[in-house]
């Protein structure tokens, strides 16, 4: 059986900021669900719950070195939901009110990586395989490879190196090699980690992984490209043999409309009517007009650029003169909040925004809403269009990353597709596909038929954790 551990820097139950948190999650039950032993570690930050860790056994204590200085580390660990998780503990850089942004974020993950390789030894657990995800796990291929490899224990270890976004790539001075990591400046000289003057610990980890994977097979296209590569795609695509891309899924554990605790309504493929009771219940908690033959359309988003919300603006008048409801949740950038929020204010009875996030309230308008809007800049993968379509709320997306492996475009002369999407950047072209959908919603017999076959889309992680394992199987063999 093979052994793999799955080191990032947060995970669903204890902690998440976004989809990595997920994927952390979900993706080691399911693997654990297919014979691969997997195993957890993140750092034990402030904000983690005490209830969630209370049975947490501390196993072993060492000194991680940093520099000149010998810091403590603390292993704790327990079982949740069939997978064993192990925490990083040390105060002084995770005991924090947030668990990222800081000054010090060079040193902070520097000290989780170094900290992850010793204990390996110290608890003597020897996974085959690190699967390690985004920059602050990037150093952990290169202090392997160029001071553990030699080590007996540690020797015949293979790492798999992820980038769930390719825009955060942990850039700091060059310093860092020599003063923190104990690194030879060859590694900087050499260009191994060399940035344009400093030092990235994601070009480190694609440099030095055994093989590196992304979050969709068209993101793994579109970052070998200068548009998406973020000045990493000459090394990318020179890597490209050893470069894969592998969907994210979701849990259908937790999101199934059939199941869902949190809607107003259960419903399937077979009860699909029922939908229209969360509708109607989620417009008199809003506070919108009580119609269920209003399409709603719904962004359950962070409020930044990336999202597409200057296209969403560009056409809200258009979008407000239709008879439409839109709800929106989420937080982000403050011009953003308050665009929206401003028209909440105007539109009572059409705009709802909602400037939180609020897991339960994302469930019901999922459940509730007729149309989903994610008309991305760049999508490494995205959930939201997923989760929308297991609940038939169907996808208005753009055409990169996972929105175009995951969303097949409709087409009315042969009845085929579960969404809409339009490929260029560009609100003309949104405006015109949102008019499209509206033309089928009214047409309900084919609307309806569209909701089921999207519903039907299997966009699950046991789909997703087979791939992987194909991917491990390479790197052990």
């Amino acid at each position: 059986m093979k052994k793999v551990l799955f080191v990032a820097s947060e995970s669903d139950p204890f902690i998440k900021t976004g989809g990595l948190g997920d994927i952390a999650y979900s993706l080691s039950k399911y693997l654990n669900a297919e014979g691969v032993e997997t195993s957890v570690v993140i750092p034990k930050y402030k904000l983690i719950p005490e209830e969630i860790t209370q049975d947490f056994e501390l196993i072993k204590t060492f000194n991680v070195p940093i520099g000149w200085r010998n810091q403590y580390c603390g292993i704790l660990t327990d079982k949740i939901g069939g997978t064993t998780f192990y925490l990083i503990d040390n105060e002084y850089y995770f005991k924090r009110e947030g668990i990222y942004g800081y000054f010090d974020e060079a040193e902070r993950f520097a000290f989780f990586d170094r900290a992850v390789l010793i204990m390996l030894k110290e608890i003597d657990y020897k996974p085959d395989i690190l699967h390690c995800n985004d920059w602050q796990t990037g150093m952990i291929p290169v202090i392997l490879k160029k001071q553990y490899i030699n080590d007996p224990f540690y020797s015949n270890m293979k790492t798999l190196f992820s980038i769930h976004n390719l825009l955060y790539q942990g850039i700091f001075s060059r310093e860092v090699l020599t003063e923190l990591l104990n690194l030879p400046i060859d590694l900087y000289n050499g260009g191994t980690v060399e940035f344009y003057g400093g030092v990235s610990f994601m070009k480190g980890g694609i440099e030095l992984a055994d093989k590196i994977s992304t979050v969709s097979k068209t993101y793994a296209e579109e970052i070998q490209t200068p548009y998406y590569g973020e000045k990493l795609d000459g090394l990318l695509r020179w890597r490209k043999q050893d470069l894969i891309g592998i969907e994210n899924g979701i849990d259908y554990d937790f999101y199934n409309p059939e199941t869902d605790s949190f809607i107003y309504a259960n419903y399937g493929i077979d009860t699909i009517d029922k939908k229209l009771e969360n509708k109607i219940k989620l417009q008199k908690e809003l506070g919108l007009s009580v119609n269920a033959n209003i399409p709603m359309f719904s962004m359950i988003t962070r409020l930044v650029r990336q999202k597409g919300l200057d296209l969403i603006i560009s056409i809200m008048d258009k979008l407000i003169q239709m008879n439409i409801q839109i709800v929106i949740l989420g937080s982000g950038d403050r011009i953003y909040e308050e665009h929206f929020s401003n028209l909440k204010i105007y539109y009572p009875n059409k705009v709802t925004t909602l400037i939180k996030f609020d897991n339960e309230l994302a469930h019901k308008i999922y459940a509730a809403s007729d149309i989903f809007l994610m008309p991305s800049l760049s999508e490494p993968c995205g959930l939201g269009q997923m989760i929308a379509l297991k609940y038939g709320t169907i996808p208005i997306v753009r055409e990169t990353g996972g929105l175009k492996d995951s969303v097949i475009p409709y087409n009315k002369y042969t009845d085929e597709g579960n969404g809409f999407t339009f490929s260029y950047y560009n609100a003309q072209d949104l405006h015109y596909v949102i008019e499209n959908a509206l033309q089928l919603y009214y047409d309900r017999k084919n609307w309806v038929k569209l909701m089921k076959r999207a519903m039907s889309a299997d966009n699950s992680w046991k789909k997703s954790a087979k791939e992987y394992i194909k991917l491990y199987d390479t790197l052990c063999n």
